[in-house]
């Protein structure tokens, strides 16, 4: 009687349109940092998410909240779309994606802060703040998300106080202004903001610079974060 064991069944091959660069991060993944975290990914996969902090950011490439804020697996909740725009309260029965993932931290996760970061050259205000151009598709989907942002672009491309080179800037700090009046016309952002279980936070990221500014509520200006600052300031 022959003692030979079979080979393995042949693995099929990857499809070939699936790119190289996720497949060649993922196994860094899988050598390197899954190993150190491993324990903190099977307790995750059993008891599930718990995040204290909810960020909304824009889909950019450049501006990973992950990346900026060096966050671990479960720590942050995060919807990215495009401009980091919150819309208002509108239960019109349509599809709202950035709507339901807020209702989802808010509700059922029971985030204890909210982030609106904005960032430093981002596209979208950009063409928000150029105002016509012809849509890149008959949808003209962005066109129409960026509406959100008709009134405060037209308010600032009429402010001569503002110089011209520092136009872009100033509209995409009001985005996250904008974005975080909008959070509170939300009755679950209402309710959790008066009972003191939740606060609502603004920033904008410096690309060039690597460099976070934070929105003082009571000003409505930006600063920049440095080295000195406390840790715990925020909690």
């Amino acid at each position: 009687m022959s003692t030979e064991t079979s080979p393995p069944p042949a693995r099929p091959p990857l499809p070939d349109h699936f790119p190289d660069r996720l497949v060649s991060g993922y196994k860094a993944f899988r050598a390197g940092r899954y190993p150190t975290e491993e324990e903190r990914y099977r307790r995750l996969g059993d008891l599930g998410q718990k995040p204290e902090i909810m960020m909304i950011g824009c889909c950019d490439s450049r501006v990973s909240p992950e990346v900026i804020f060096d966050t671990g697996p479960g720590e942050i909740f995060v919807v990215r779309n495009v401009a980091n725009l919150v819309p208002p309260y509108t239960p019109d029965g349509e599809l709202h994606g950035t709507s339901a993932a807020l209702e989802f931290a808010v509700v059922a996760l029971k985030v204890r802060h909210i982030v609106v970061m904005g960032h430093g050259r981002c596209g979208g205000i950009g063409a928000a703040l150029a105002e016509g151009g012809d849509p890149l598709t008959p949808g003209d989907f962005i066109g129409k998300w960026m509406s959100l942002m008709d009134e405060p672009a037209n308010r600032v491309r009429c402010d001569h106080t503002i110089p011209h080179g520092q136009k872009q800037r100033a509209l995409e700090h009001e985005a996250v202004r904008v974005s975080v009046r909008n959070l509170m016309s939300f009755p679950c952002v209402q309710t959790r903001t008066a009972k003191g279980s939740l606060r609502l936070h603004g920033a904008w990221f410096d690309v060039s610079e690597g460099a976070l500014h934070v929105l003082d509520p009571k000003t409505g200006a930006f600063r920049v974060v440095d080295e000195g600052d406390s840790p715990f300031a925020c909690t």
